[in-house]
């Protein structure tokens, strides 16, 4: 399949994927039993995967949002925009960090650290994908539905440019 320039083939099936989306809400439903935590996904590229792995959740929760952006094209340009804010207090909260991907893990750091400096009581991250460079640098996920290379991938929220983020499946680039 071509997007733009490049040419992209299926990575992961869609059915793959929400296995493992389940798997991850299971993790969470145990582990956050007796709390009330706030989701945050990450937008533009989580919607997608928040969005599934919500219907999942069975704790007491809250869902807010944050739109963040630290890329161009393929690439990362190494500075992070914050485009939208809380708008809420996550004084003395349990926060879950939703990431469709960690890639060089800037982004996830600058998220956690803004996150308990206001105070927040645990901040963990749950990413649909984790890439190599990530896990070499040692950024913590403590749920991770697929640890992959560094290849560069779309569909099911992630993009390029803007496009492939309606796709079902994942896609890696060909090249």
């Amino acid at each position: 399949m071509q997007i733009k320039d490049l040419q992209f083939k299926k990575f992961i099936d869609k059915s793959e994927v929400q296995q493992q989306i389940r798997s991850l809400a299971n993790q969470i439903n145990v582990d956050f039993k007796n709390k009330s935590p706030v989701f945050l996904p990450v937008l533009n590229g989580s919607f997608m995967f928040a969005a599934d792995l919500m219907k999942h959740i069975k704790v007491p929760c809250r869902v807010s949002f944050v739109k963040v952006s630290s890329y161009a094209g393929k690439t990362s340009t190494g500075k992070l925009r914050t485009l939208i804010g809380l708008e809420e207090s996550l004084f003395n909260q349990d926060v879950i960090i939703i990431e469709d991907i960690v890639d060089s893990g800037f982004t996830l750091q600058k998220i956690v650290e803004e996150l308990k400096s206001l105070g927040t009581k645990t901040v963990e991250v749950v990413a649909l994908l984790r890439k190599q460079r990530a896990r070499e640098k040692m950024i913590e996920v403590k749920y991770t539905g697929f640890e992959i290379q560094d290849e560069f991938v779309l569909g099911y929220g992630l993009d390029y440019d803007g496009f492939g983020r309606n796709l079902e499946d994942l896609y890696q680039s060909a090249i």
